[in-house]
């Protein structure tokens, strides 16, 4: 009966870890694959290797904290699949309203629902966890608004990344050894420029893991199920097969989506919410990197595009400028104006930066994942106490 609890409960952790993986992988390489730096498959194939390092190392603080923190009891088996279910069920959820919904929000809120219902919830630590969720999304906005506001014109005009045509390096074999050159089309700055978006991206991976990896098999590991190496390697397995599998089409979204975008500014969100997700989950916080990415995205285009005010007019709200991709795809060779200037025509009115509408549904479903997850595991819980 145990091994047969146990089977299903690993097949939970695959599913939850397979969707994570098609949802993680777009995100930390669909600007790359989408400037056509690289194919799908090394993305993936990157992408599992960095989510193992990541779950391997920074990862197991946060796996103590869901398996051993949240709640003042250990885990049943029994329990920790219907968690697991849970985890799905939210994630389910999301893809169906097209929301990106922050995974760890979800696996604390089921977590939190088990210990509501023994009467085992540990409310410091839970207090301590929602404290993060508030002040991260405000953490990622405004330093985004600083780099938007006073640093990305001045990268934007030093530091341009384009993919030009053909290979980016060749292999020469005319000598006694063979020697690697560069394409024949590369410049030396495009290949810096391709060296530091596969490293970003390899940081953003390495995050992925330490804060995803945990969400997967914390459940199994505190029943003491599965050991913690053991749930590394099965949750890094599924992520893998999602990555290679469902998170092709992701890929293309989120490259798609993100042409728009700048390059440079895509990686600008990468290092701030990377950096943001993997220091939290160092202290054991689990911690969204879809939270940290889009309100890092909302700041850095808020910060350029209120260039033509003072600081003091933006926070009030002063701004008669529109919120713009404009303000992102400035060319490089524009001269840049100094803060409070008239921006040129075209960088103000180029289309809407990002629609109020979706951020509230992102931030809405924010709020009412990690609720319902909470809910209906404590309803679960109060219904069926044996388990």
């Amino acid at each position: 009966m145990v091994e047969t609890v146990l089977l299903v409960g690993i097949v939970a952790s695959i599913f939850v870890g397979f969707n994570i993986g098609g949802s993680s992988t777009g995100i930390a390489w669909g600007p790359a694959v989408g400037a056509g730096l690289l194919s799908k498959a090394s993305a993936a194939g990157l992408m599992t290797f960095f989510v193992f390092l990541g779950g391997w190392t920074v990862g197991r603080n946060v796996m103590d904290t869901l398996s051993g923190d949240i709640i003042t009891i250990e885990i049943s088996l029994a329990a920790g699949v219907a968690v697991l279910f849970f985890i799905g069920l939210g994630i389910l959820i999301a893809n169906i309203f097209g929301v990106p919904v922050p995974t760890s929000m979800t696996t604390v809120g089921a977590i939190a629902g088990l210990g509501l219902a023994t009467g085992t919830v540990d409310f410091e630590t839970i207090g301590w966890i929602i404290s993060w969720w508030i002040v991260t999304p405000i953490l990622a906005l405004w330093i985004g608004a600083f780099v938007g506001r006073y640093i990305y014109p001045e990268l934007n005009r030093r530091f341009e990344i384009s993919a030009t045509e053909g290979p980016l390096l060749t292999l020469e074999r005319t000598g006694s050894f063979p020697s690697i050159d560069l394409g024949p089309n590369t410049t030396g700055q495009e290949l810096v420029g391709t060296i530091v978006v596969l490293i970003i991206g390899c940081y953003m991976a390495f995050s992925a893991g330490a804060s995803n990896v945990p969400n997967a098999v914390a459940p199994l590991v505190s029943s003491g199920a599965l050991g913690a190496d053991s749930a590394i390697i099965i949750a890094t397995i599924a992520i893998g097969i999602g990555g290679f599998t469902i998170a092709r089409r992701t890929m293309e979204s989120v490259g798609s989506e993100l042409s728009d975008i700048p390059l440079l500014a895509a990686l600008v969100v990468m290092i701030t919410a990377s950096t943001i997700t993997t220091l939290l989950s160092a202290a054991g916080i689990p911690i969204s990197l879809v939270m940290a990415s889009v309100m890092t995205i909302v700041g850095l285009g808020w910060g350029r595009a209120t260039r033509p005010v003072t600081a003091r007019d933006a926070v009030r709200g002063q701004v008669d400028a529109e919120m713009s991709m404009g303000a992102l795809k400035t060319e490089p060779e524009a001269p840049i104006t100094r803060i409070g200037e008239e921006e040129p025509e075209e960088v103000l009115n180029a289309g809407d930066l990002f629609n109020p509408r979706a951020i509230m549904k992102y931030v809405s479903m924010w709020i009412i994942g990690p609720s319902m997850s909470t809910i209906l595991a404590y309803g679960f819980f109060v219904a069926v106490p044996f388990v």
